[in-house]
């Protein structure tokens, strides 16, 4: 006899409310899949500067606060996609990706796509095994 998996969504006022018909995650069991963090400041829904580390920086604080609602962290984080709209410009998000990701480096796929949501430079989604 098994069991289904136990879903809820995540919502958090740490990150931006999502515009659009879709959760800011969802976890099932101990998996906590996110939807992609734009560089958004979670208190104007506006996205945080010019440049692609600028808004890197804030979509991983995004997507921190997110895996947090979930009962999870950047520790916990198994595999990440990025999505840029310049591949030219990595080294400055490798920089800050650095910062969040020290040590026990998640697998990652980098994706260039020729736009994004609000004019995004950068987007970010996670999936994470949580405790």
């Amino acid at each position: 006899m098994s069991t289904a998996p136990r879903k809820r969504t995540i919502v958090t006022s740490k990150a931006p409310k999502p515009s659009s018909p879709i959760s800011q995650g969802v976890r099932v069991d101990s998996l906590v899949f996110t939807s992609g963090q734009l560089g958004k400041d979670p208190k104007t829904g506006k996205i945080v500067g010019e440049s692609m580390a600028e808004q890197a920086r804030q979509a991983l604080e995004n997507l921190k606060a997110v895996l947090k609602g979930g009962g999870a962290s950047l520790d916990d984080v198994v595999k990440v996609t990025i999505f840029v709209t310049d591949l030219k410009k990595m080294d400055a998000l490798n920089k800050v990706y650095r910062e969040f990701f020290p040590s026990c480096i998640p697998a990652r796929s980098c994706i260039e796509v020729s736009n994004l949501a609000s004019g995004a430079k950068v987007e970010i989604e996670a999936i994470a095994a949580a405790p």
